[in-house]
């Protein structure tokens, strides 16, 4: 396991590459291999963007997003809400009045039912980068009409896993039951656990994902001078 001081070190490094980042206002802290951010950005891009850079970091197991949203552009509610509306009405890969933004202080949850996770992926990403918006919530239902066999959406899962660059497909074990796809096993990167998910939620069908890998940290450290 990387000490504590190792795994800050180069998070807060990687922090400092990241270039849609300002690392000024953000503070890291690492106890036991989870990682904790603090401070604020103006956007929740950046809170977003930084918390992906920290599961990059080889060693973090777990992580906790306490950075505060502070738009320089302060909007209302409405503003919000009607810029959000007519957002999701301009793409394309979602569907039209399935998603319906609700807008509290600056939080937009998004409400109702896709298909497909790529779809609801597309509605967050789409409300993430409005101007005001503090925070999104994701309640989207994801109701698959696609019913594959579960051994068929098991072989396709385990076949993207195989393909993947950033994933040994060897430590990660699929199981499918009743539209749920559990993935177990152990893997060297939060990132490369995330990219597993990924992974999963392509497969047709597949309307919830259980995501109990592990992350073991190989056995050196990286040193940097």
């Amino acid at each position: 396991m990387r000490a504590d001081q190792d795994i800050r070190r180069d998070l807060e490094r990687q922090l400092e590459w990241e270039p849609s980042i300002d690392p000024s206002e953000i503070g890291v802290s690492v106890k036991d291999g989870v990682a904790t951010l603090s401070g604020f950005v103006h956007s929740f891009p950046e809170k977003v963007d930084a918390e992906r850079a920290a599961k990059r970091v080889v060693g973090v197991v777990g992580l906790a997003n306490d950075i505060e949203v502070r738009p320089r552009d302060q909007r209302t509610d409405g503003e919000i809400a009607h810029a959000a509306v007519e957002t999701l009405k301009e793409h394309t890969s979602i569907p039209q009045g399935k998603v319906r933004p609700v807008v509290k202080n600056g939080i937009v949850t998004l409400e109702g039912q896709v298909e497909w996770q790529f779809q609801r992926e597309a509605a967050l990403a789409a409300v993430r980068g409005l101007r005001g918006v503090k925070y999104v919530t994701d309640q989207i239902a994801l109701k698959p009409t696609a019913r594959p066999s579960p051994s068929d959406i098991k072989t396709k899962i385990e076949e993207a896993l195989k393909r993947s660059a950033q994933v040994d497909a060897r430590k990660v074990t699929v199981a499918m039951t009743d539209g749920t796809v559990t993935l177990k096993g152990s893997v060297r990167s939060y990132w490369e656990r995330e990219e597993a998910e990924t992974a999963a939620w392509a497969a047709p069908g597949v309307a919830r994902v259980d995501n109990r890998i592990q992350v073991a940290v190989p056995a050196y450290e990286y040193d940097y001078e």
